[in-house]
């Protein structure tokens, strides 16, 4: 994006967590010409700023990033478009976004990665592309790897449908392994699935809806983590995990130093399938709503360092496409405004994962998944992207008030604790309170 010359800024008095570098203090930084000019000691900056912004208790972290949401653009603005997602991004403290590519075209070309990123688009955060591993992600030709990278793509996927052929998937991770890109994998037998709309247990037999099993993603990462062991230079990103065995396919394959990583939902983290309630649509989502065992294990595996991202599969959609009944409705809720109250909410204060974990899951660790170079950190010559919050700030989320174009949310009228302040990108502040 082209920015206007700024000057520079003073951020005083905060706390600040940058766990990459290792700093967990009372620091002032201070920001210039889009990069991370000095971090210093409360007091201790030579020349101050042109400007300050006083963080007297506050958290000043490195930009959050988001490795996976839907910005509906191009061929679907009537849900979203990169300026309103990106605003929802903004206000929810992110000031880095990853777009999924299974729009109306997908983007499975070099110019279509291009398009996404030119200023037109709106976008008031940094937007990083993922493209279409295979043409039209039908799952049989894989796309132009090299050309799509060189246009900007971050990794490729099909996200929303799998690539289930054992060949196709070996050819993805094989050319991945060649280029340094991650290959990034929506684990569903699809084969197994069709026609399900939630997760198979005591709930959907109650609201006698069909229901996809656990093991249809299971089966899937175990079979992915299988062929990055064996193609050593691969790497493999599951989206969206959401069940106890899938995790313990990531485990194994982190074991034996294969290059796996996985992202982690705020509503698999914080909800389950009994609260789907009476066929409500607002908690439909793919991968579905797990069991209570299957989230224990997810809060153990964001704890323990297993988890290398929170990402929110932000997924808006119209009124109608949701107020239609549960079978016929659209999965996906929105989620760029929630993400860090809930995970201070129920990570931090309920389970009592420390701060500096739960920064480090939005921030070093996705900078980490898609090699995002100079951000995730404070360092001095990193991008002056920065999340400002208040781990204490108390408030309630209202969807009537969302800058996003959609309202498919599960927590409106949801109250939380921890609430950003401030998003700052490339030294200019594009959100405050």
């Amino acid at each position: 994006m082209t920015r206007p010359e700024q000057k520079s800024l003073l951020i005083k008095g905060g706390h600040l967590i940058d766990p990459a570098a290792r700093i967990n203090a009372s620091m002032d930084v201070l920001l210039r010409d889009g990069r991370v000019v000095e971090v210093a000691v409360p007091n201790k900056i030579r020349g101050g700023g042109d400007e300050k912004f006083d963080a007297r208790g506050l958290i000043v972290a490195p930009g959050f990033i988001d490795l996976h949401v839907h910005l509906r653009e191009p061929g679907q603005s009537y849900k979203e478009t990169i300026a309103t997602g990106t605003a929802a991004a903004a206000a929810g403290g992110f000031t880095s976004v990853c777009t999924m590519p299974n729009t109306q075209p997908v983007v499975d070309t070099a110019e279509w990665v291009s398009w996404l990123r030119q200023p037109e688009r709106g976008a008031v955060v940094n937007v990083f592309p993922i493209a279409a591993a295979t043409r039209g992600s039908k799952g049989g030709t894989l796309t132009d790897f090299s050309a799509l990278q060189r246009a900007g793509a971050v990794a490729v996927t099909d996200d929303g449908k799998p690539i289930l052929d054992d060949d196709i998937m070996r050819m993805a991770l094989r050319l991945g392994a060649e280029l340094n890109l991650p290959v990034v994998q929506h684990a569903e037998d699809t084969r197994v699935t069709e026609n399900c709309s939630m997760h198979a247990g005591p709930t959907s037999f109650r609201l006698g809806l069909r229901a996809m099993p656990g093991s249809a993603e299971a089966t899937v990462v175990d079979r992915d983590v299988t062929l990055a062991q064996q193609i050593r230079e691969s790497r493999l990103h599951v989206a969206h995990l959401s069940t106890s065995d899938a995790l313990k396919a990531v485990r194994r394959g982190k074991r034996a130093k294969a290059r796996v990583t996985c992202e982690i939902t705020p509503h698999h983290f914080t909800l389950i399938d009994e609260n789907v309630g009476e066929y409500d649509t607002n908690f439909k989502m793919n991968p579905p709503l797990r069991s209570a065992t299957d989230r224990e294990a997810i809060l153990v595996a964001l704890a323990d360092g297993t988890v290398d991202a929170i990402a929110t599969d932000h997924a808006p959609h119209a009124a109608h496409e949701k107020q239609v009944e549960f079978e016929r409705a659209a999965f996906g809720i929105t989620g760029l405004e929630t993400a860090l109250g809930l995970a201070v909410t129920h990570l931090h204060r309920t389970h009592k994962i420390p701060l500096t974990r739960i920064v480090e899951l939005f921030t070093s660790g996705p900078a980490r998944v898609f090699d995002l170079s100079g951000r995730g950190s404070l360092a001095r010559g990193s991008f002056a992207d920065v999340t400002i919050f208040d781990p204490k700030k108390r408030w309630t989320f209202e969807a009537a008030n969302t800058r996003s174009l959609s309202r498919n949310t599960p927590f409106d009228g949801c109250q939380l604790t921890g609430k950003a302040v401030a998003t700052i990108v490339a030294g200019r502040i594009v959100y405050g309170m």
